[in-house]
């Protein structure tokens, strides 16, 4: 755990702390949480009892782990041992997604923590009573979860990973002086990647350069659409997209054998064959979410809840082993940002 995530959660906890001195209700606070599968639907949040938390993400990816396990960690800094997570992957798949939504409210689970859109829109489709909290979602109005940022409205609220897009082109501009034609690449089924891109497109454009785009729809169509993008640009940019995360291995390989920077939406998408990012750090993304949580369990509307967004987003990461894989030297300037994978 770095630093920064240390001062955040000691900060976040002294806040809650004097919430919870002021607010002090009957009964205490809800204990939370020691992980593992539920074993019974939705147990109230006095003192002694659980509180059952059904997690449903999207697919297996480093970036969506992240905010799980920053989720639990919120609850476990402030005092809840005694939560019940049900934790279920989609697998990328929304049928899946859709049973394991079906499998929460029947089992009337106390609250969700979604993690990503399509997950956070399976679940928020089945149910008007039971709290959602959403993390990984760029923006909820554009997937329409909520009425506004403002006022959510209904029983959904949570965090955003919007991403700092024209900082992230600029950053390309920075690491590669020259540079004309940037290339996109996005899956165009994911709304919150599409809007990303869009803002990509802006950035270019007032910068005076051009950009040349390739789409997927899913994972196996990755190697062949990088194949033709990298012939096309001087750079790639790729958003938070979770069809291009889950094929970054694939990505990696391509850009590096062609020797083209790779500007990332995340550091974990970085961390698996990207040249570098300026974005949020997912666990503490996550983590932000849990704290909203708790608020949730001490009586929080969270249709009153505005959405909240990443309060560092300008960290840049760049990845040692693949700057030496295309022969890049970085900048004097960005020299303290360079990391190496855990091999």
């Amino acid at each position: 755990m770095n630093t920064g995530r240390k001062e955040i959660q000691r900060l976040s906890a002294l806040a809650l702390s004097l919430a919870l001195l002021a607010g002090c209700g009957q009964g205490g606070s809800p204990a939370a949480s020691s992980g593992g599968p539920a074993s019974g639907s939705g147990a109230s949040s006095g003192q002694g009892e659980t509180y059952t938390i059904g997690v449903i993400q999207y697919m297996e990816h480093p970036a969506m782990d992240q905010c799980y396990e920053g989720f639990v960690q919120a609850l476990k800094d402030n005092g809840y041992d005694n939560v019940v997570y049900d934790l279920q992957n989609g697998q990328g798949d929304t049928t899946n997604l859709s049973t394991i939504a079906d499998r929460f409210v029947s089992r009337k689970v106390d609250m969700v923590l979604a993690i990503a859109t399509d997950a956070a829109q399976a679940i928020a489709g089945k149910t008007t009573e039971i709290p959602i909290l959403a993390t990984a979602v760029t923006s909820y109005p554009v997937a329409g979860l909520v009425d506004s940022d403002e006022a959510p409205g209904g029983n959904l609220t949570g965090t955003s990973d919007m991403n700092p897009v024209a900082a992230q082109i600029q950053l390309i501009a920075d690491l590669v002086p020259g540079v004309q034609t940037i290339g996109l690449a996005y899956n165009s089924s994911e709304d919150n990647s599409v809007l990303q891109i869009k803002l990509a497109k802006e950035a270019i454009e007032a910068m005076g350069l051009a950009w040349t785009e390739v789409t997927i729809t899913n994972s196996s169509e990755a190697q062949q659409a990088m194949l033709s993008l990298v012939s096309k640009c001087d750079a790639v940019y790729i958003p938070t997209d979770n069809t291009m995360a889950s094929a970054m291995a694939t990505v990696g390989g391509v850009t590096t054998e062609a020797k083209i920077p790779t500007v990332c939406g995340a550091d974990t998408m970085v961390l698996e064959g990207g040249l570098a990012t300026m974005g949020i750090n997912y666990y503490e993304l996550g983590y932000q979410t849990g704290l909203m949580a708790i608020q949730v369990m001490q009586g929080a509307d969270p249709g009153q809840m505005p959405i909240q967004y990443a309060q560092n987003s300008d960290a840049v990461t760049i990845n040692g082993e693949i700057a030496e894989e295309i022969g890049y030297v970085v900048p004097e300037q960005y020299a303290s940002c360079v990391v190496y994978p855990e091999s």
